[in-house]
């Protein structure tokens, strides 16, 4: 299995993450496929991505949305990439039409070919077993407009994901408060920084901790779990 989990950010702060995408294909030039949340405007934030890949040497680089029909040929170019990227926006848009599309089993199928699956934001959340995090904090959350009620994701790991975090009194405080409602560690991860899984080995890059019963942690204790 191999996973990134971006905390957020722009394509120039997440490089190393891209590199470290990259190397785990194996391939010099693999092909990637970009998942945006939501089709509406999806093309500006796909051009800013494409050119980012194409200037770490990627050439061959495809967008697929989720929310707009597409023919069969195309679905089966796009899970025949060797990377796979699911963008940032509203979780719960973006899950709902995952789960519409019937793509959550392809994309279960993909990682359980090889295949390295990489989310930003809400598209890392969505690795997770569920979407609770988009939730919480009252002040910095995603709206549920779309009024999903299942909150299970695809489950490919054991932890929850919290992206944008930042080292402030009032996200420590939520974060601390909810890591007690579950049995799961819930790993924060800044803008810049991020999760690499590569089977039962993971890394950290950048800013991000873990919160479990109630307790902060700096994450790098956890990357030999």
């Amino acid at each position: 299995m191999k996973l990134i989990f971006y905390g957020g950010g722009f394509e120039e702060e997440n490089t190393q993450l891209d590199k470290e995408a990259i190397k785990l294909t194996g391939k010099k030039s693999p092909q990637v496929t970009y998942i945006p949340s939501c089709s509406f405007e999806s093309e500006i934030d796909f051009r800013h991505f494409a050119e980012h890949y194409y200037r770490l040497g990627i050439r061959k680089i495809i967008c697929f949305p989720v929310d707009l029909r597409s023919d069969e040929a195309l679905q089966n170019i796009a899970f025949d990439s060797d990377i796979i990227h699911l963008s940032g926006g509203n979780t719960y848009y973006f899950l709902k039409y995952l789960r519409r599309n019937g793509l959550v089993q392809k994309l279960k199928k993909f990682v359980k070919r090889g295949g390295v699956l990489t989310g930003l934001s809400a598209g890392a959340i969505l690795m997770t077993p569920d979407v609770k995090t988009a939730g919480y904090p009252s002040f910095d959350k995603d709206d549920n407009e779309e009024n999903v009620k299942n909150l299970s994701a695809l489950g490919l790991v054991e932890f929850e994901f919290f992206p944008h975090y930042r080292n402030s009194q009032r996200y420590n405080k939520v974060l601390e408060e909810e890591s007690m409602k579950t049995t799961r560690p819930i790993f924060a991860s800044s803008d810049g920084s991020g999760i690499i899984v590569d089977g039962d080995d993971v890394k950290f890059l950048g800013r991000n901790y873990c919160f479990i019963e109630g307790e902060k942690y700096s994450a790098s204790r956890f990357s030999e779990a």
